[in-house]
């Protein structure tokens, strides 16, 4: 089938009569859609609480911590001239 076939074919489907959609499919889609949107934004929500858990947790590790810091010297210098 060429495509100019196919194309005229596309256009007579599109261009036709559309079949009659039944009453509660519209019901039906409104539902679905705002239970996924809740379950988005509590995802969502829920992915803020972790992360800003998670930013707490560190930022008191590195305040207790002190990564920063150098640990201090296990064994004492040589001691020369004496």
């Amino acid at each position: 089938m060429t495509r100019e076939r196919k194309e005229d074919r596309v256009r007579r489907l599109l261009d036709g009569p559309w079949p009659a959609v039944p009453p509660e499919v519209c019901a039906e889609a409104l539902r679905r859609g705002a239970r996924q949107g809740r379950r988005r934004a509590l995802a969502r929500r829920l992915l803020w609480l972790v992360v800003c858990a998670g930013l707490v947790v560190f930022v008191v590790w590195a305040a207790v911590e002190q990564p920063w810091v150098l640990p201090p010297a296990e064994t004492t210098p040589p001691l020369d001239g004496w």
